[in-house]
């Protein structure tokens, strides 16, 4: 009978719990943000190319497996991707609160009753006695007005948080490998043109050194000669070390210990990939970084709901059916069979402001993370059109560098023509040396930087390319291969 009253009693809760109940806090809707129609520095020729893997535009194999390593072994990558696992976990910890929690137990004893306690025991009876209990236990909390729910929105924001920061990981990460590859072609062909420079001026030296010793220069004029060719000369350990630092750099991102670097095409001979186009809406969409801050706001957004859930009755349900005897023969017959059902409900009263302190924190929060969102909309524009800009300058100057060499190479030439002619002293051949030289290795950085912003261009407007690089990171089953012939780093 009790039990049938307690059922009737139950019915209408269990009914409400399955319907779920009500939620309780603002629903999600994704901010208006101020989207601008086109980019500030629109590129003239662009081409649908921000969906493919654009690292292989450079027309570099040995680029395209270092991207490849990378993938498969940087650490970060690898910590981003337990890090999803993680959420994941906490995910499914934290939506088990919505179904009932079950366990089954079983406990024996042997115990020995007091013959002198309060209940004496009667004559012939032994103080001794078995005790055998097997138990099913039940405990559910329903969730009425939705904290659970909305604690499970939010854990499932935090996966998809997690998920978007680890593709945002492998998107910096191929930019940076392509990045430190451009600036070690461009260290390398720095350190070619002053060891070639070098290597002219020793000869001007030598030259120098045989005609004083005929008196046919002045020693004013050596000492010029070898201080130029000391000056050059002494730019080829500053090289060399930041070669060394850069192949460095490069093996971390490997997800190896420092080495050296494989090189394959040249600075120059690097094909220079295409600028994609898009538009600014897009990047919404396409940039992890900015899906990633949307799913944060998700979170704390749910979360205001589950702290204002706090201020109504929790509801719990328990029950437990078993069986107690002191015969393990008569454990499962009728008379040794025990059950309790129950329900409660507990309302907070007063707190002294913790409720309110915890529904003011969560409202801060998802202000906090609406305005994170926002920022890094903004920031996007930004980096875009940073890109945009320093791709079309670069190009620029890259092509009024060229002709400043032209006339550099022709006016080193005539000055030569006319220290030999008499006409002028050696300083002028001397100072069109260093403007040489220093226009060679600027042009240089100049053309390594045009790439490096292509390469920033790529990566700010992110792409569908991140799913195909993430398809790389998971490395492939080991399978029997040919030793191939393996290139060489310079020396």
């Amino acid at each position: 009978m009790r039990a049938a009253a307690f059922a009737r009693v139950a019915a209408p809760v269990l009914v409400m719990g399955l319907l779920n109940g009500c939620l309780l806090g603002p629903n999600y809707e994704r901010p208006k943000v101020d989207v601008p129609a086109t980019y500030r520095f629109a590129y003239p020729d662009v081409a649908d190319v921000a969906n493919t893997t654009w690292w292989e535009q450079f027309d570099d194999p040995v680029l395209n497996d270092l991207v490849k390593t990378a993938l498969e072994n940087n650490l970060n990558v690898k910590q981003a991707a337990a890090r999803v696992d993680e959420f994941m976990g906490q995910f499914v910890s934290t939506r088990s609160a919505l179904f009932p929690q079950a366990s089954v137990g079983f406990s024996a004893a042997r115990e020995r009753a007091s013959q002198d306690g309060p209940t004496p025991i009667p004559a012939g009876v032994s103080p001794v006695f078995n005790e055998f209990q097997p138990s099913v236990s039940a405990f559910w909390t329903i969730d009425l007005f939705g904290q659970v729910r909305r604690e499970t929105e939010a854990a499932r924001a935090n996966v998809n948080s997690a998920e978007q920061s680890r593709r945002a990981t492998i998107l910096t990460l191929v930019a940076s490998v392509a990045t430190s590859y451009i600036t070690l072609r461009s260290l390398d062909m720095q350190l070619e043109i002053a060891q070639s420079t070098t290597a002219s001026r020793a000869d001007s030296v030598h030259v120098f050194t045989l005609r004083q010793q005929f008196g046919q220069t002045s020693d004013m004029e050596l000492a010029q000669s070898q201080s130029d060719y000391a000056a050059t000369k002494a730019t080829i350990p500053q090289f060399e070390q930041q070669i060394a630092q850069q192949e460095d750099a490069l093996s971390v991102l490997l997800g190896s210990n420092p080495e050296p670097i494989l090189r394959g095409r040249a600075l120059v001979d690097l094909s220079t990939p295409a600028v994609p186009e898009g538009m600014p809406s897009d990047l919404l969409e396409r940039r992890p970084d900015l899906l990633q801050a949307e799913q944060n706001l998700v979170a704390q957004n749910a979360l205001i709901g589950a702290a204002r859930a706090l201020y109504f009755p929790q509801i719990s349900l328990t029950g437990l059916f078993g069986s107690v005897s002191t015969q393990f023969s008569n454990l499962f017959t009728g008379p040794a069979r025990v059950w309790t059902f129950a329900g409660s409900a507990m309302m907070p009263i007063f707190t002294g402001g913790n409720i309110y302190g915890q529904n003011k924190q969560a409202e801060a929060r998802q202000q906090e993370a609406l305005f994170a969102y926002e920022n890094a909309i903004k920031v996007a524009f930004q980096q875009v059109n940073d890109a945009l800009i320093g791709v079309q300058k670069s190009r620029e100057q890259f092509e009024i560098q060229s002709q400043q060499i032209t006339s550099l190479r022709k006016y080193l030439r005539l000055a030569r023509l006319r220290y030999e002619g008499g006409y002028t002293s050696y300083l002028e051949v001397l100072d069109a040396e260093r403007n040489l030289f220093n226009a060679e290795l600027q042009q240089t950085q100049t053309q390594a930087a045009t790439l490096t912003n292509l390469v920033n261009l790529y990566m700010a407007m992110g792409g569908g390319w991140v799913v195909q690089a993430e398809q790389m990171s998971v490395p492939p089953p080991a399978q029997p291969t040919t030793p191939q012939p393996v290139a060489q780093a310079p020396q």
